[in-house]
């Protein structure tokens, strides 16, 4: 994968507050697709927490995303070719892990996840000892709450997360993540492509790792389009919902072989 990458060399330094909680070394990884209307509203926000580096994957887009990140200067690495969701967002992992980072926090780039949560998701992570944290619209239910068909959708993909590994995710579709070191290093190494979201947080349940969520509010997209249409919709659950009890029952496999 690292083949298709064009490396910017100007990253982000990342300013430590005292205290071992901000020692953490933390990347923001924002995976961008014909962002052009949102991308320099999401990096102002972030720019607000000068504590954490970021870095965008610019996934092969065909708009004016590649030339907007050169100009102001945003640290970036572009993709040549369009490699979806999950290369975008494992190419960020990558990265992450061949540096060294102790944690990662993925944030979309059409201005949904909103980074006043980040210090809220990184003392859930610490002090629950977790290997992700999910930040969900649906503890409490403010904010946007996405449209009736994707919330018909998220009810069955919490019903069948909870029947194959005993664990209520109230947001399995969620993108605002945070992540320890152990999911780096799984995550440099293997991510799904298409629709990753419910089917990594099944690998990590199977693998006895510890997922929990926290109460977040998300916002309506500044623009652009989401990649799921209505018509991709019935698709996206039939795949998604196979592809969560296989990707369970084989690292559950894994686990006993260890």
């Amino acid at each position: 994968m690292l083949a298709f990458l064009h490396i910017r060399t100007a990253f982000a330094v990342c300013k430590k507050d005292e205290g071992e909680r901000s020692s953490l070394k933390t990347l923001i990884i924002i995976p961008a697709y014909n962002e052009e209307e949102t991308i320099l509203h999401t990096i102002g926000m972030l720019r607000q927490f000068p504590e954490y580096d970021y870095v965008v994957i610019n996934d092969g887009s065909t708009d004016n995303t590649e030339q907007i990140l050169r100009d102001n200067h945003i640290n970036h690495i572009t993709l040549v070719k369009n490699l979806g969701i999950g290369g975008a967002v494992q190419t960020g992992y990558k990265y992450a892990y061949q540096n060294g980072y102790d944690l990662t926090c993925q944030i979309d780039a059409d201005g949904q996840h909103n980074p006043e949560y980040l210090d809220k998701m990184k003392q859930a992570l610490l002090a629950e000892e977790a290997d992700m944290v999910i930040g969900s619209r649906y503890i409490e239910k403010t904010g946007f709450q996405s449209t009736f068909s994707r919330r018909f959708g998220k009810n069955i993909l919490t019903g069948i997360i909870g029947l194959i590994a005993r664990k209520k995710i109230t947001d399995p579709t969620s993108g605002f993540r945070m992540c320890g070191k152990n999911a780096i290093a799984l995550f440099a190494n293997y991510y799904p492509s298409d629709y990753p979201e419910p089917e990594t947080i099944a690998t990590f349940l199977a693998r006895r790792m510890t997922v929990v969520e926290v109460p977040v509010v998300m916002n309506e997209r500044e623009g652009g389009t989401s990649s799921i249409t209505p018509l991709k919709s019935m698709y996206y659950m039939i795949k998604v919902s196979i592809a969560i009890v296989f990707s369970y029952l084989g690292n559950r496999k894994k686990r006993r072989h260890k």
